[in-house]
């Protein structure tokens, strides 16, 4: 019998029952102890279209409960090798983003105190910067790998500095970046100017358009950008508005010809190897799909991810 956790099986509770937590897994009040941990952020504070993500991280859970824990493609086992919980939710501050922001940090500080890999169920994309600030305090500035229909680089949003379009450009601008090691996949639609996306390469950064990705496999791409990075400490942020609508229309700011799911888990996958610290899926907007697909497709995103760590057995 192994002393990891296990998520509850569906021959020992239908997969209609159980806990509500990441694939069924234990719940635990702290990251003391855990490899990886899941952990929700419900806030759609700073969107600028449609709002719902704040009912994302729940609706996550929900989909997750079909999840297997043996991954039959990779061969990934994460749950006979790491200690795995879910660790609730940030109690973020709905009437105040950026009273949030430092919630946030504050969280992250704490967990990141334990060895663990935080894999956060989001939420606008705002909550990725205050996980960076976050983040660069253990390991200094970070590799990222953004995965999105948008730059979200994004000087303010209607004067504000704080909100979902805005934070690469606050991480950049707080050096919590590598900026050699950045890579944006996906990004399309149309901008403010015509110089939107170019920004992101003036600082060294790799900025890939979805037109370059389609009718093509991500592999050899994940490749060059394995190679690229090397051992630094890396950051997955994964925005689900990068998929086609077609896949994904629960989101708040859809884009016509996005990534494939295929794609998707491509670059995923493709992180297995690198030195990955933390990882995020954000923007699910359960109002905007009432079939649970998008939530569906976050949920097993974020099973590909705790599949692509680095294996630290706790002993």
């Amino acid at each position: 019998m192994t002393h990891y956790n296990q998520p509850l099986g569906g021959n020992e509770m239908p997969r209609t029952g159980g806990p509500a937590t990441m694939m069924r897994l234990p719940s635990s009040d702290s990251a003391a102890g855990l490899d990886a941990c899941f952990i929700g952020i419900p806030m759609d504070i700073g969107t600028s279209n449609r709002p719902g993500t704040r009912l994302g991280p729940r609706q996550i859970r929900d989909e997750s409960r079909m999840i297997r824990p043996y991954n039959m493609a990779t061969g990934a086992a994460p749950f006979d090798q790491m200690q795995v919980a879910d660790i609730g939710d940030v109690p973020i501050n709905l009437f105040d983003l950026k009273k949030s922001v430092d919630i946030i940090t504050a969280y992250y500080d704490d967990v990141l105190t334990h060895d663990t890999v935080p894999l956060t169920l989001g939420g606008d994309h705002t909550l990725t910067w205050p996980i960076l600030r976050a983040m660069a305090k253990k390991h200094g500035p970070v590799a990222l790998i953004h995965v999105d229909a948008h730059s979200d680089t994004n000087v303010d949003m209607f004067g504000e500095t704080v909100a979902h379009g805005c934070p690469f450009r606050r991480a950049w601008e707080d050096g919590l970046l590598q900026n050699d090691k950045v890579f944006q996949i996906g990004l399309r639609g149309t901008g403010y100017s015509a110089g939107d996306f170019d920004w992101g390469r003036e600082q060294g950064w790799t900025c890939i358009q979805a037109e370059d990705c389609w009718h093509k496999s991500l592999s050899p791409l994940m490749a060059d950008i394995r190679a690229k990075i090397g051992d630094a400490p890396v950051y997955l942020s994964f925005d689900i508005d990068s998929l086609d609508p077609g896949f994904a229309p629960g989101t708040g700011t859809i884009e016509v010809g996005g990534l494939t799911t295929m794609q998707g888990l491509e670059i995923i996958r493709g992180t297995r190897g690198l030195n990955l610290v933390g990882c995020d899926l954000v923007e699910v907007s359960p109002p905007y799909d009432p079939t649970g697909n998008t939530a569906m497709i976050a949920a097993n995103y974020l099973y590909e991810m705790l599949c692509a760590l680095p294996v630290r057995p706790c002993g």
